[in-house]
């Protein structure tokens, strides 16, 4: 299986998501490899999980108040239709290497993204 490089946002604190992801990867039954901070904004964790918990993970991580990417939801949907299609315990028990990079906007007000967009144009 390729790892899958996924990427999100949130509005959410640091300190209010972080742990609600870690518990999130624990309940699939996934494993964090790294855990690093790319920018004063941005975190990157890698995380394996078995096949068999792709759609435990996917509900996960949009519970957990993560906005995934167009590509995110595309990767992860396409993650879940391949273990939809696989029946055997091997198949479903592959490790799935994925690379999360998260990038928290909570000192950006949408409202002013929005009204900057508007008075552009």
């Amino acid at each position: 299986m390729h790892p899958l490089d996924i990427q999100g946002f949130t509005y959410e604190e640091r300190s209010d998501l972080l742990p609600t992801l870690l518990s999130a990867f624990a309940d699939c039954g996934g494993w964090i490899l790294d855990r690093k901070t790319l920018s004063p904004r941005t975190i990157e964790l890698r995380v394996e999980v078995q096949l068999r918990a792709a759609l435990d993970l996917y509900a996960s991580l949009v519970a957990s108040g993560l906005e995934l990417t167009r590509s995110g939801h595309h990767s992860l949907t396409d993650l879940c239709t391949c273990r939809k299609h696989l029946s055997s315990s091997a198949d479903l028990g592959q490790v799935i290497p994925i690379r999360i990079e998260v990038s928290f906007l909570e000192d950006i007000n949408p409202h002013s993204i929005l009204l900057a967009n508007t008075i552009s144009v």
